[in-house]
């Protein structure tokens, strides 16, 4: 059953299913492009090597992120505040997921405005994305799910395909 106008809560993640399936392999592709983190610590460190300080701790699996460049085993990623450095490849995932930004997003039971509204999601929810297409995403939270607009998420490009 879904109840109308329930908000879901910010900093909600969701489990996907296989975890960190397809990590180095599908993270072989030309940059910028989109994953996700597949562990639940991440360090990122201020170069391409274990010997480089950490900078920064993550401790939300599936949280998304952008690849901007690539050395062997590491990639520089950027978080959805812009915060920049490098992660190896092994924690990261080709799972799409997205970040909802500004305001409370609705979730809507088809791609338009006139949809009835399934959930609400806060700024900072994490949600798996996919069927990205005119403006809107599939938007899964753990199984609570809806047609969210792309311009109210980080980690699908305005007008990106999926």
């Amino acid at each position: 059953m879904r109840i109308s106008g329930t908000v879901i809560a910010g900093f909600a993640t969701l489990a996907l299913a296989g975890g960190a399936v397809g990590q180095a392999g599908a993270q072989q592709r030309q940059t910028p492009y989109y994953a996700s983190i597949a562990a639940g610590k991440a360090r990122m460190r201020t170069g391409p090597g274990r010997n480089y300080p950490i900078s920064w701790l993550y401790k939300r699996e599936d949280l998304p992120i952008k690849v901007i460049d690539i050395y062997q085993d590491w990639r520089k990623i950027e978080d959805p505040d812009g915060t920049q450095g490098w992660m190896q490849v092994g924690l990261l995932s080709a799972a799409r997921t997205a970040m909802v930004t500004g305001m409370i997003a609705a979730m809507r039971s088809s791609p338009n405005q006139g949809a009835s509204i399934n959930w609400r999601a806060e700024p900072g929810v994490v949600g798996k994305i996919s069927d990205c297409k005119r403006g809107w995403c599939w938007f899964d939270v753990g199984g609570r799910s809806g047609y969210v607009e792309q311009s109210h998420l980080w980690g699908v490009d305005p007008g990106e395909e999926l």
